[in-house]
């Protein structure tokens, strides 16, 4: 019994260590999860109605502009492409990764000019937008060419009503504004004539264009709903030099002040000769923003003592701190008056561009020409240097409340003093 015990406990251990022993089963080892095959981005497909501009890595993204840089009327658009060139340096000189190219046409601030620029620049595929132009007659003459090649243009200083008006054959898709349609700042002039200095009689001249022609004519219906009269409404053709054939004419009406809303040089030789004709010797003189430009007092002479000029008036601190940027950049005060609305039309297009573009993977960016253009016809509330900025279905983006009324003095006329003091904002 003992020996059957023994060996039976010998038989227990040994199985016991025979387990204990044992190779382990091996662990079930779970499969690792498939991997997918990862499909490229799709490539960017242009859906948009007029076509976009594609801006490979590395590439600039081109803005020009359209402006009057040369002859008599080069204030004005020396005025507008330097407030272009701040905005360019405000955003450190780049989009979206990419460098901003700046180029340009000289547009004369006539129709020839206008037509020749508007054709170059609807001829370069590469063009994003374009700031101008500074005179009506010009944009009357590219706009066909800018609109038709699907591109938009942003005027700093167009006024005529009929840019804007969509039953008018001057108005096409893509055109837009900052600057005051004329239908304020005629109305302002002439509210001004008759109510801060008592005129009741009144002349004007203009010289064919479309800025000088609806200024005028905005001025005399308004100065007659006041209850003025209008002893006539003459016109000199640019080029002229001896004013005294229309300021003899004018004269026969006596009126006690006389608008004359157009350019230098024509500008400055009726400031000129105007208080040499008998009957003409006491008349207020009073030009409009064509004239707004610190050439002007020079070549008027100390006729011009006196005189006053409607036009853009801005103020604020942002315009200042705008100021001292002009005055590093440039070494003295901007040239005319239309400096800031070019630096808010640049900002405008700016945003409208990073707020629209596709950008790929590779830095290529796509910009949507009708995109673009709809991003503009529906911006609100734009906080520019010359106010709340919103852009109606037609194109004009001011409201007008960055007017005023300038009277110059002997400090502007020999002191080189610019610009003039202003008396008087509606």
């Amino acid at each position: 019994m003992k020996r059957t015990f023994a060996l039976l406990s010998l038989l227990v251990v040994t199985a016991l260590v025979l387990a204990a022993c044992a190779t382990p089963a091996p662990a079930t080892e779970t499969a690792p999860p498939a991997v997918q095959p990862t499909s490229p981005p799709a490539a960017f497909e242009c859906t948009d109605a007029i076509g976009c501009v594609d801006i490979a890595p590395g590439d600039p993204i081109h803005i020009a502009y359209a402006l009057t840089v040369s002859g008599a009327t080069a204030p004005l658009g020396e005025d507008s492409r330097g407030a272009i060139e701040i905005a360019i340096d405000d955003v450190g000189g780049e989009l979206l990764g990419h460098p901003i190219s700046l180029t340009g046409e000289d547009t004369l601030c006539n129709a020839e000019g206008g037509q020749a620029a508007g054709t170059r620049l609807a001829a370069d595929p590469t063009i994003v937008g374009i700031i101008g132009t500074n005179c009506s007659s010009e944009a009357r003459a590219a706009m066909p060419l800018i609109s038709q090649a699907g591109m938009l243009m942003i005027s700093p200083s167009n006024t005529n009503p009929d840019l804007t008006n969509p039953d008018h054959p001057d108005h096409w898709p893509g055109y837009f504004r900052t600057a005051h349609n004329d239908l304020f700042q005629g109305r302002i002039a002439a509210e001004f004539a008759f109510n801060e200095l008592g005129v009741r009689s009144a002349a004007t001249i203009h010289d064919g264009s479309p800025y000088a022609q609806s200024l005028q004519e905005v001025f005399a219906d308004v100065f007659a709903e006041l209850g003025g009269t209008i002893t006539a409404q003459e016109a000199i053709n640019v080029g002229d030099t001896d004013m005294t054939g229309v300021l003899s004419s004018i004269a026969a009406g006596a009126p006690e002040l006389i608008y004359f809303p157009i350019f230098e040089p024509e500008g400055g030789f009726i400031a000129d000769q105007a208080h040499d004709v008998a009957g003409l010797e006491d008349v207020i003189l009073m030009g409009a923003d064509g004239l707004l430009a610190d050439t002007f007092p020079e070549n008027a002479g100390l006729d011009a003592v006196g005189m006053y000029l409607s036009g853009p008036y801005v103020s604020g601190p942002e315009y200042e701190a705008f100021l001292d940027k002009w005055e590093a950049k440039f070494g003295g005060p901007p040239p005319s008056g239309f400096h800031a609305f070019a630096y808010d039309a640049t900002n405008m297009l700016f945003q409208a561009i990073e707020a629209l573009a596709v950008v790929d993977a590779d830095g290529t960016v796509h910009i949507g020409r009708q995109a673009l253009r709809d991003y503009m016809y529906n911006l609100r509330d734009y906080p520019g240097l010359t106010g709340n900025l919103s852009c109606d279905a037609n194109g004009d983006c001011a409201t007008g409340e960055a007017l005023g009324v300038f009277q110059l003095s002997e400090a502007e006329i020999t002191g080189g003093n610019w610009p003039p003091p202003v008396v008087w904002t509606p």
